[in-house]
């Protein structure tokens, strides 16, 4: 196995390209090293990004923030402008792996790990975030939705990684929220997951919303219906009861020895409504 640490994007993006099938990235290894360890996986390639300029930066941009594909979970927690902006992005990565696991996982790397199950990515897309993406030819900016393509699989082309993850600008009396059920009490995979984005007016009336789930279906799923039952109301207990219903009928959940699919169907839409009136207390709403 071969290890290189290019300082360029472009280097990098030519190193990746070299052996498509056989080469990694390496910016927490948190997945990665366990997986060679496992014997999941062999690559020939390891190529450590940390060293590009700017990868482990959190930048402000257009009223958001850039957050660099190799800055850490306990770096972002302790960004207090993100955390103000986009409290349950910041919980949802904070979930991932123990206190150790922090110092290195990275946001990027749960979201290619591409796992149903990944904490950070419903929050992600309930967010509306854009992964900014480079390889040989070039640069292009891919809503985070469309990475995931199944278990294990994304949209990235050979030699493209991600550089950073865009969290947009928020109006005035906007938050999110997410929230994951796991059997044990802490280090445990998701059962089934939700992220909710909103904005209310001033009446406490929601006017944009967003909803995504995790560990339902073989991608995170975005539910616009969700999202209409949401909007043009207060997070009363019909208009929470419509959230659920509308959580629980785009589920398509597996059993597993983990959980069976009524109850997946049946707690995802519970977090959901938890979520959802979390996201309004903290965009100033009164419930």
């Amino acid at each position: 196995m071969q290890y290189a640490a290019p300082t360029t994007t472009e280097e990098a993006a030519r190193l990746l390209a070299s052996n498509p099938k056989a080469a990694r990235v390496l910016a927490g290894g948190t997945d990665l090293l366990v997986q060679i360890r496992a014997g999941m996986i062999a690559p020939d390639l390891l190529v450590d990004i940390k060293k590009i300029n700017g990868i482990r930066d959190i930048t402000a941009e257009g009223g958001g923030y850039r957050i660099g594909a190799a800055v850490s979970g306990a770096e972002l927690g302790e960004h207090a402008g993100v955390v103000a902006m986009w409290p349950g992005v910041v919980e949802a990565v904070e979930l991932i792996g123990s206190t150790q696991v922090q110092g290195r996982c990275t946001m990027a790397g749960n979201l290619c790990n591409a796992s149903p199950a990944a904490d950070s990515v419903p929050a992600l897309v309930a967010a509306d975030a854009v992964a900014r993406i480079v390889g040989p030819r070039g640069e292009r900016n891919v809503a985070v939705l469309d990475i995931p393509r199944g278990v294990g699989k994304t949209s990235l082309e050979a030699g493209e990684f991600i550089t950073s993850i865009y969290l947009p600008k928020r109006p005035d009396r906007a938050s999110d929220a997410y929230l994951r059920f796991i059997p044990r009490t802490e280090m445990d995979i998701a059962v089934c997951s939700a992220g909710v984005s909103l904005t209310l007016d001033s009446k406490g009336i929601i006017t944009e919303a967003r909803v995504a789930l995790g560990a339902v279906a073989p991608t995170v799923l975005l539910v616009s219906e969700a999202a209409k039952a949401l909007i043009g109301h207060k997070p009363d207990d019909a208009t929470l009861a419509a959230l659920g219903k509308a959580c629980s009928d785009a589920c398509k959940p597996i059993d597993d020895k983990r959980g069976t699919i009524e109850f997946r169907r049946d707690v995802v839409a519970v977090l959901a409504g938890r979520a959802a009136r979390i996201a309004c207390q903290r965009a100033g709403g009164s419930l």
